[in-house]
């Protein structure tokens, strides 16, 4: 089948989730015989921080304007199964209505920010990347959280048909790797700054900072204020390739995850970095949030922390028991958890959209 896709971004992981769950994606489908063409809008912030490896049998059509690529995005979806456009694409309104206009057997929005649209849309605050008509006019959408938000966006948003397609990791680019002396620390902590993480950042890794002022705390990422409460055993590296995480990840015997506010609330929400670090067989200290033993198991596989008194335990326990739980992370994202998996899963959700056609439905059990 052939896929085109109108999304965020895909060349860049500055600044956002989208790029690296996209490239195991579309490696995983291309590996399964699918073809896929992305467009995604030429903006200087990522161009960059471009850190895109080419995926042999996928497509990348980069562009300054939607006026300068609309006819090829035309010609491309005429000879396309599947049209999906994503929350944050920048053109996602012009894209849509293309979309929405064309012959595509399966007409597919993937909200990769579904919480936030949500929220945004009942607040009548502007979402640039939907029409007013909202989610009404696509045969399936998905959505990159489950549990009470899949019924949100039927209620709210007008969605027909939807079906969570949960993040992953893609095998070849996360996996255990040696400690890097750049990356060394007692814990870690990889994410974009965003205003409604930093209160829960706040206790999990700033107040701890304080307290245990011999421990070294290392926080990467991207779009960090001036005037963010640095301690001074706490180090900061900036945006950091995709290729480093591993690295990054492989240098401390513990890594943070936190996540959004208004994610966290509808629960069900695994972020890329989880998958990523449990790939890497980083022992994971997480917030916590409904559904999370869903995808790992507590104790064993992950551990959560509600207090800053729970993260300095963790850090106070023995590395065997870190190793241990780092390894049995990677166990389980590897039984579950692979960019190989969410491929077959996205088949099994195609193949049971009710407004394809029986030839499709056989084309996707082929696969």
């Amino acid at each position: 089948m052939k896929f085109v896709v109108f999304g965020l971004s895909i060349s860049s992981s500055w600044g956002n989730g989208h790029a690296t769950l996209w490239r195991g994606l579309c490696r995983a489908l291309v590996e399964r015989g699918h073809e896929i063409i992305f467009f995604e809008r030429d903006v200087p912030y990522y161009a960059a921080h471009r850190d895109f490896c080419e995926i042999e049998g996928m497509r990348l059509v980069l562009y300054p304007e939607w006026p300068q690529v609309e006819a090829l995005a035309r010609q491309e979806l005429h000879k396309a199964e599947i049209g999906l456009a994503t929350s944050y694409c920048p053109d996602g309104v012009a894209a849509t209505d293309l979309l929405l206009s064309s012959n595509v057997e399966l007409k597919v929005f993937y909200d990769l920010d579904a919480p936030v649209t949500i929220d945004r849309w009942l607040k009548d605050c502007p979402v640039s990347y939907l029409s007013e008509r909202g989610l009404r006019d696509f045969d399936l959408v998905l959505s990159y959280t489950g549990g009470e938000t899949l019924q949100a966006l039927q209620d709210s948003l007008g969605a027909r048909r939807v079906a969570p397609l949960y993040g992953s990791a893609d095998p070849e680019a996360h996996y255990p790797a040696t400690a890097d002396s750049r990356f060394q620390a007692d814990i870690s902590y990889l994410g974009t700054y965003a205003e409604d993480r930093q209160a829960v950042l706040d206790r999990l890794f700033i107040q701890p900072a304080r307290r245990l002022t011999s421990r070294k705390f290392l926080l990467g990422g991207s779009l960090y204020p001036e005037n963010f409460p640095w301690t001074r055993n706490m180090f900061y590296v900036s945006h950091l390739r995709a290729l480093e995480h591993p690295a990054f990840y492989g240098s401390s015997p513990l890594t943070l995850n936190v996540t959004r506010g208004v994610m966290r609330r509808v629960g069900y929400c695994p972020s890329g970095r989880l998958f990523e670090a449990a790939a890497c067989g980083a022992a994971v200290i997480s917030d916590a949030w409904p559904g999370l033993e869903d995808f790992f198991e507590p104790g064993k596989e992950i551990l959560i922390a509600s207090t800053s008194e729970d993260v300095v335990a963790a850090l106070e326990a023995p590395r065997e028991q870190h190793s241990r739980i780092g390894r049995a992370a990677r166990e389980r994202f590897l039984a579950a958890h692979t960019a190989a998996h969410r491929a077959r899963e996205l088949e099994a959700i195609l193949g049971r959209a009710g407004s394809i056609s029986a030839d499709f439905r056989s084309a996707v059990r082929v696969q």
